[in-house]
């Protein structure tokens, strides 16, 4: 199969990665092997510093032809920049403001195992609200994703959010373990669908927060892709196996 007619998309943490963790050596050579059959990109809600962290430098990013980091917001093929949008721009200050006062004001009310820093954090292309706080440590982080899948804090959290913004225009998703993202409807990861979907007949997408409220539904179950649903960066490889024929 010739390139232009195949392309691999991959959510980066708890598809190619351990969740918030490296890129295993493994996987980094077997993707090495996988890029030099077929074109791979990465769609992460994370910004490009984090994403970089995670597949092992911006040299090994961008051996990926396109990344699109925080959804495709800000976006680059071959290394090359080719889109920016920005949150701030598009909502507007006063809006903002409401949603941040509100969610602060709720985030003062939940009580959790930890409270750490960093509770809210601007990215280009969306807002990451985390109830636990960012500046927390690995087993701070591990224990709280065990305690929101008890108590769901960010389901509720949303919950929330929706019923007091509910002409907001907002989306959210929850990825990862700690945190859930917040952005302007078609925000989602399926935005960067626009810079790949005329060059390629068909579009494999990889991830593992497929379910509905996952950063990964929106675009996994899109009629540009096909989708995979993983469970770790192993059943990844497996799957690609199969597909590929490696």
């Amino acid at each position: 199969m010739t390139r232009n007619r195949m392309m691999l998309l991959f959510d980066v943490d708890g598809t190619l990665t351990p969740s918030r963790k490296t890129i295993s050596d493994d996987m980094y050579q077997f993707m090495t092997q996988v890029k030099e059959t077929v074109t791979c990109g990465l769609v992460g809600g994370s910004d490009l510093k984090k994403i970089a962290e995670q597949i092992g430098g911006m040299d090994a990013l961008f051996k990926f032809q396109y990344v699109f980091a925080e959804n495709g917001l800000v976006a680059y093929e071959s290394g090359n920049l080719i889109n920016k949008e920005c949150i701030q721009s598009h909502m507007g200050e006063e809006k903002l403001q409401k949603f941040i006062n509100f969610s602060l004001r709720y985030m003062s009310d939940i009580t959790l195992p930890v409270k750490r820093g960093t509770f809210i954090e601007f990215r280009n292309g969306l807002i990451n609200v985390c109830p636990v706080g960012r500046s927390c440590s690995q087993e701070e982080r591990d224990q709280f994703g065990e305690y929101d899948k008890e108590h769901r804090i960010r389901e509720k959290f949303i919950q929330a959010l929706e019923a007091e913004f509910p002409d907001s225009g907002l989306a959210f998703s929850i990825g990862g373990q700690i945190s859930f993202d917040v952005f302007p409807k078609g925000w989602d990861k399926t935005y960067c669908l626009r810079f790949v979907e005329k060059d390629f007949d068909t579009i494999h997408f990889f991830g593992d927060k497929t379910d509905k409220g996952g950063n990964d539904y929106e675009i996994y179950n899109d009629h540009r892709t096909i989708g995979h649903k993983v469970t770790s960066p192993d059943d990844t490889k497996a799957q690609l196996k199969e597909l590929l024929g490696l």
